[in-house]
């Protein structure tokens, strides 16, 4: 009976980490693929937003690198964390800037962090690695006007 109980153990919690595993995967497929709907039904139900795949990706890290910008709010609304970083160092914010997601970046920059790759390469230095240099400036420079006329506007 013991023995009986034991592989029972043994066999649910196997089913369990296959089911946990399952769950991810669809979790990322829907990221990967834009489905809000799917990723919303997941958030809701307490799947955590940060979770990592077996790359060391996140959520928003896959949806930002296929361009999907509803997908990327979805995630940023549930508390998605911009920051992370991949195990090579990259940002979803690289991830936008690799894809020249200019649209996502632009929302991905509002998020405050350090946008410093593992390597010590800064936004400014990985962004011309992809010739994206200009781009980036454009992008900061647009960012700190409106920064700039938002603190004259409330004065």
């Amino acid at each position: 009976m013991k023995q009986f109980y034991l592989t029972s153990l043994l066999l649910i919690s196997s089913f369990s980490a296959f089911a946990n595993e399952s769950l991810t995967r669809y979790f990322f497929n829907a990221a990967k693929i834009g489905e809000t709907v799917v990723l919303s039904e997941y958030l809701n139900n307490g799947f955590p937003v940060d979770q990592r795949n077996q790359q060391s990706y996140t959520a928003l890290m896959m949806a930002t690198y296929y361009g999907h910008k509803k997908a990327v709010e979805v995630l940023l609304d549930h508390g998605a964390n911009a920051c992370l970083k991949d195990k090579r160092g990259h940002t979803a914010m690289m991830a936008a800037i690799v894809k020249a997601e200019w649209g996502l970046a632009k929302r991905l920059y509002k998020e405050e962090c350090t946008q410093a790759h593992s390597t010590g390469k800064t936004l400014e230095q990985f962004a011309a690695i992809f010739g994206q240099s200009d781009r980036l400036k454009t992008l900061i420079n647009q960012q700190r006007y409106k920064v700039d006329k938002i603190k004259i506007d409330n004065q």
